[in-house]
């Protein structure tokens, strides 16, 4: 019980931590010209992983820790450092575009266009399951990928340097072909 809590702390302070450095590389951002594009669903992505937190708080408290899905969930962490590291002051939560800066293409940036996306996909789906909340989870990871589905709408429509995911987009494509049924646990 206490290496849950001790977790869940750590990973609230971890996103509070991640919400100021965000603020702060946003504002910086907009100050040297850069321009937010599909603001309009941030607040889902806010309210999404808040009650997603909240929830674990709520289930995952009093569980015992699954030593297995603990180590896939400190190489996500590895995973969200390289990408924190690669990007610097360029990191935010939002889509922010710097005019004429060139795209990222070191680090993790040499394989996908948008690592972070992935790593937080897959600690939707793995921290819960960290404490056997296996449909905690996947409900999670399929509204994460709904989120990531709007977000990808905006690469695929807008993006002015052509950097469109095509793994996102692949992925919106196979969602957009499937009939996907939720079953209440």
């Amino acid at each position: 019980m206490m290496s849950a809590i001790l977790l869940l702390l750590f990973v609230t302070l971890e996103r509070l931590a991640e919400l100021v450095l965000a603020r702060r590389n946003t504002r910086a951002l907009l100050a040297q010209g850069a321009v937010e594009h599909a603001p309009g669903h941030y607040p889902f992505i806010v309210v999404m992983h808040a009650l997603w937190l909240a929830g674990l708080w709520a289930f995952g408290w009093n569980q015992p820790v699954s030593a297995f899905w603990f180590s896939v969930f400190v190489l996500l962490q590895a995973g969200r450092l390289w990408v924190l590291m690669t990007l610097g002051p360029r990191w935010t939560t939002r889509i922010i575009v710097l005019p004429g800066a060139p795209l990222v293409a070191r680090g993790p940036y040499r394989y996908v266009s948008h690592p972070n996306y992935l790593v937080v996909a897959g600690e939707m789906l793995v921290l819960p399951l960290v404490f056997g909340l296996a449909a905690y989870g996947a409900i999670f990871f399929v509204l994460n990928a709904a989120v990531l589905w709007i977000r990808s709408r905006w690469f695929e429509n807008e993006d002015p340097a052509g950097s469109a995911n095509k793994l996102l987009l692949d992925y919106r494509e196979m969602l957009d072909s499937q009939k996907l049924d939720v079953v209440a646990v």
